[in-house]
């Protein structure tokens, strides 16, 4: 039974409703055949964004770091002015993140879909698309773009939106980062198959009010871990787990590590310095210097 989320915040609305009409502008200069066909000629491989994660637990004291190339948000307006996605993807990539996520959203982030190419040309780690995906188009478009992995909002999607997003994004071999924020997202998140390509992420920001809290990684996570042992399969399937949001420095850091929770989606709080890539290896030598 398919149930619609109708308690979507207003600023996810007008994301929704602007998506939309992207697509829709996008399908009459494209159609979705023509993009299929493209796809399908298209032989190139995936990097295996949750493969990376997974590797990352047995090394870089067990961190995996998803590193966010952003320059702007709805919130916090330009983040970063001197903007250069190559530079950074690189930067990223000398400094030990394991995957990047690149923002392509244009109305609301600044973001394009140019950034996401630069920063796969420039470095060899797996990338995420990180934009709002409400159609099957965009996951086409994902592909072809060079994306390893899309982001599905479960705040975003209707329970049948979210369970085809899902198939087709695996289908196509891209992994899927799987973000939620409240029990009852998780809840509906926990209804798609099992799968290697699966990546839960728990957004310690809630999107209406934008306050932020990691308490909400520390609730979620229990929820999540506890639904997923009692699994007939469970000796088979360990999941990934991702906070995202929040994380400002090496106690917080810390504090997930010591709930078990390894691996972190950190935008800003690179972003908002000159030389992301320095802030990433600083922020990994004061986890290695507490311990």
């Amino acid at each position: 039974m398919t149930t619609t989320n109708t308690a979507i915040p207003s600023v996810l609305q007008r994301i929704v409703a602007t998506k939309l009409e992207e697509v829709k502008a996008a399908r009459e200069v494209l159609s979705l055949e023509d993009l299929q066909a493209q796809v399908a000629a298209d032989n190139n491989p995936r990097r295996g964004f949750a493969a990376a994660l997974r590797a990352a637990s047995s090394y870089k004291n067990g961190i995996g770091i998803i590193a966010e190339i952003k320059k702007a948000s709805p919130s916090k307006g330009v983040i970063n002015h001197n903007f250069a996605p190559a530079l950074f993807a690189l930067q990223y990539e000398q400094a030990g993140a394991s995957c990047l996520s690149v923002l392509t959203d244009r109305d609301y982030f600044q973001g394009d879909d140019s950034y996401l190419i630069q920063a796969a040309n420039a470095a060899s780690l797996p990338i995420l698309r990180k934009d709002f995906m409400i159609d099957e188009y965009q996951i086409y478009q994902s592909y072809l773009l060079g994306a390893d992995c899309i982001l599905l909002i479960v705040a975003c999607l209707d329970d049948t939106q979210l369970q085809e997003l899902h198939a087709l994004s695996i289908e196509l071999g891209m992994d899927v980062l799987i973000e939620v924020h409240t029990k009852a997202e998780l809840e509906r998140a926990l209804q798609l198959p099992r799968s290697e390509h699966n990546i839960y992420g728990i957004n310690n920001r809630n999107l209406n009010t934008f306050d932020v809290s990691l308490q909400t990684t520390l609730d979620l996570k229990n929820i999540l871990i506890e639904a997923l042992t009692t699994d007939a399969d469970s000796t088979t399937y360990k999941p990934l787990i991702v906070t995202e949001s929040g994380i400002h420095s090496s106690d917080d850091i810390r504090l997930m590590l010591d709930h078990d929770i390894q691996h972190f989606l950190i935008g800003e709080q690179f972003m908002k310095t000159d030389h992301p890539g320095q802030a990433l290896q600083s922020l990994l030598a004061g986890v290695a210097a507490d311990e």
